[in-house]
């Protein structure tokens, strides 16, 4: 059933991240999650969430492709939290046969591969974790890309019937940065190598100065878009 989002935005309106988070937890006790993939914005969230006890589960997409930096952040944020984090694996099957009929790199040969790879390790994966769930919290942000400045906090996500709330989404990244600082937060050090969008190791790479934010994702494809697919809405 889809929800009254005017009449949520409104409640929210004043409310600061932390307020609204709570808020959304109440409001959905038990059907609502957080998905992390332990990149700057989702570091300030999850700290936001685990230290104030907010009841919201975090959950994240577990590729088999990630960075070492990546599992360093997610190792040490379970033991600074001692939270669960919840992982979503890749289908078993469905991998296996997917690179035991065109290798482990396919996604590089062709735009159709690398939505096939994305779909089997990131899309299906999620599928399960939003499944039952009536809210979905992401660490987007209005200036990561073109294609989300047309977006708001608040959205209706239809391809998966919940409501997706982005707590952070008009803060800059220089917001961002100082919030890590000041609460001493853990995040991954490739940020400060050039990486501010960390996907799949083989498929994400440093942006250089006066690229895109997206550029260093998918970089040997049309640069026009760079999603996966995880925050269509329709």
């Amino acid at each position: 059933m889809k929800e009254n989002l005017e009449e949520i935005a409104i409640k929210i309106k004043d409310l600061d991240p932390i307020a609204a988070l709570r808020f959304f937890a109440e409001q959905y006790a038990g059907k609502i999650v957080f998905s992390t993939s332990f990149g700057w914005e989702d570091q300030v969230i999850t700290h936001m969430i685990f230290s104030n006890d907010i009841p919201i589960e975090v959950f994240t997409l577990e590729t088999g492709r990630l960075f070492p930096e990546t599992y360093y952040v997610w190792n040490r944020t379970l033991e600074i939290y001692n939270k669960p984090i919840h992982a979503y694996f890749p289908q078993a099957v469905a991998l296996q046969e997917m690179v035991n009929k065109k290798g482990p790199s396919s996604f590089y040969e062709s735009v159709e591969n690398r939505k096939e790879c994305c779909y089997i390790r990131k899309l299906e994966p999620l599928k399960r974790a939003l499944a039952g769930q009536r809210a979905w919290v992401t660490g987007i942000r209005a200036e990561q890309s073109l294609n989300r400045t047309d977006m708001s906090n608040l959205e209706w996500d239809e391809q998966n019937q919940l409501i997706k709330f982005h707590p952070i989404f008009y803060w800059s990244l220089e917001e961002v940065k100082a919030y890590v600082k000041k609460h001493n937060i853990v995040y991954n050090t490739l940020h400060d190598k050039g990486f501010p969008s960390i996907g799949c190791a083989p498929c994400t790479r440093a942006v250089q100065e006066g690229e895109d934010f997206r550029a260093g994702r998918w970089w040997w494809e049309d640069q026009s878009k760079k999603e996966c697919g995880l925050h269509a809405t329709k």
